[in-house]
């Protein structure tokens, strides 16, 4: 059962990755909410908070404490 979430948590990150290198998230855009992107990829909100943790790991996105998760951009 826990490698099943591993997984999902992994595909979803993956799916979002994507969405990012093809500019559907642009640089400094704000990603859809925790409850949002549950709601989107039918997931408990903890799953989305090790997509984010994922992410950010791989350098795609940034967050901003109490304001949401950001698409990383090229430093000015």
């Amino acid at each position: 059962m826990a490698a099943a979430r591993r997984m999902t948590y992994a595909q979803i990150a993956a799916d979002l990755a994507s969405r990012i290198t093809r500019g559907e998230y642009p640089p400094h855009t704000r990603l859809p909410s925790v409850r949002q992107l549950a709601e989107l990829y039918s997931v408990s909100p903890a799953t989305i908070d090790k997509v984010h943790v994922l992410l950010r790991t791989q350098g795609l996105t940034y967050g901003i404490p109490g304001g949401g998760v950001y698409v990383e951009g090229p430093e000015s």
